[in-house]
């Protein structure tokens, strides 16, 4: 099965439990790429709309592109009330699109989920001369040393899903990949920034959120059961909450 599609399974946990991003993110975002009423812009995996909000109250015209016909039909009621708002269900690189069609294309922890040549390839095409792509993740952390609530995830994680990888928390020097990247395909006035927050789950909510991650959904059944009982049963002996450390990091560049 198409690990994308493991997303369109319970879109209705996903975007209860799935964190929206800072509105310092979507600030830079509008002043870099100077979107407003008459605009248009292009979302790319859509999910449950968490990063879309913000975009859409620029008053500029939003299309968005969803694999998943439940989350496409998700978003087509979440945002009926705005009439700048349009989605597709459809694959992205499949699609055909205008060339020189669109002011901004921004994407929101699926770009990754492209081929790396032709999913930046066809952004750039789609794109007017001077439009902007934003591209942007999350990377949750619940791996920290010092916490205890940490400590419990990696004795669960060490048991049923053991793994040699060093687990290292995302930092500035991880940005480099990316910015050379829209370098090397052509785009131009790159540039990177980082953003951090700390979330605290209760279990039930954390396991929610496992439940939206695509290779926890993929483990077998009897593993995954008991990984979920034991992770709840460690996190509430400990108080019942776990903190999650994120760092956000964006690049935004432009089209010549």
């Amino acid at each position: 099965m198409d690990l994308r599609l493991k997303f369109n399974e319970d879109e209705i946990n996903y975007d209860y439990v799935r964190p929206t991003y800072p509105d310092e993110l979507f600030a830079d975002i509008i002043r870099y790429s100077s979107v407003a009423e008459g605009s248009h812009s292009l979302e790319i995996g859509i999910g449950t709309g968490q990063a879309t909000k913000s975009i859409l109250q620029t008053g500029c015209l939003v299309t968005a592109i969803e694999l998943g016909d439940k989350l496409s039909d998700f978003v087509k009621n979440k945002f009926r009330k705005y009439n700048n708002f349009n989605v597709i269900n459809a694959d992205f690189m499949t699609l055909p699109l205008e060339s020189d069609s669109y002011d901004l294309v921004y994407c929101a922890t699926a770009f990754h989920w492209l081929p790396l040549e032709e999913g930046y390839g066809k952004a750039k095409d789609i794109l007017k001369h001077g439009g902007t792509i934003a591209l942007f993740w999350n990377h949750p952390f619940p791996n920290r040393k010092d916490d205890i609530s940490n400590q419990v995830n990696k004795r669960v994680y060490d048991k049923y899903c053991p793994s040699d990888k060093e687990i290292v928390e995302f930092g500035k020097k991880d940005c480099e990949r990316r910015t050379r990247e829209l370098e090397q395909f052509g785009f131009k006035d790159v540039k990177a920034k980082l953003y951090h927050r700390i979330r605290t789950l209760t279990s039930d909510s954390y396991i929610a959120l496992l439940n939206t991650y695509s290779d926890h959904r993929a483990l077998d059944v009897k593993i995954k059961d008991a990984f979920e009982a034991e992770m709840k049963t460690l996190i509430d002996e400990i108080g019942g909450k776990i903190n999650i450390y994120d760092t956000i990091d964006l690049y935004l560049a432009r089209k010549p």
